[in-house]
Order: structure tokens, then sequence, then C-alpha cells
């Protein structure tokens, strides 16, 4: 079922261990495919686009480019869904973090998998 579009804006100001910014950050969503545009301090402007649906490939290649792009798509949400988690209060926040976190752990497992298929193939 698809939804309206909505929009949300946030400042993020903020430093954790490994690194630290300051960036005001608008996405936009459209479901049943949805575009993201991304504003950053600098003026940066990036938008991308995707519909989800259930992936499949007709070939190996195929596959791996599918695999490759999904891996890089997770990193990104896992991104916004960082500077997000700056939007809530500290147990919201933390928990986001905490989700981010899996999230990474996921992607670390799934570029492994990518590096075993690409490495087999050479």
């Amino acid at each position: 079922m698809c939804t309206e579009n909505e929009t949300k804006n946030a400042t993020a100001d903020h430093e954790h261990e490994v690194h630290e910014h300051d960036h005001s950050h608008t996405h936009s969503h459209e479901h049943c495919g949805h575009s993201h545009t991304h504003t950053h301090a600098d003026g940066t402007v990036h938008t991308h686009s995707h519909t989800h649906s259930h992936a499949s490939a007709s070939s190996p290649e195929e596959a791996l480019a599918l695999l490759k792009y999904m891996l890089d798509h997770n990193r990104h949400h896992a991104e916004e869904l960082h500077d997000l988690a700056h939007s809530f209060d500290d147990v919201a926040g933390d928990l986001i973090h905490d989700a981010v976190d899996k999230l990474g752990e996921s992607n670390d497992l799934i570029e492994q998998a990518l590096s075993l298929i690409t490495n087999a193939d050479a």
C-alpha cells in the first residue's frame, strides 16, 4: 500500500568517539518507490530514487551487482538513521544508535560474503 509523501527536516550537531559532524539534513520519502534528497551544510545536494521490490537476478553477475547495490543502499540508510537518532531523547536516540550498530554488523557480514564471492571468481 502506498502512503503520502512526507518530508522530515533535522539538524544534527553531534560528536561520537569515531567522528564529529554538524549539518542540516532534509529527507523526502515517496513510498511505493521513493526518493531521498539531502542538503548538507556545505550546500551539497544529492538525490536518489528507487523502488522496493523482491530482489531477483537472471545471472550470477547481476546477482553480484544487486548485492553490491543493496549493501551500499543499506549503508546509506544506516547513515540516515544515525543522523535521525539525534532528533530524539536520550533513550530513544540510544535505541536507534544500537539499531544502527546492528545494521553495521549485518552490512559487515554482507561485505564478507561479497568478498568470498568476488575472490572465488578471481
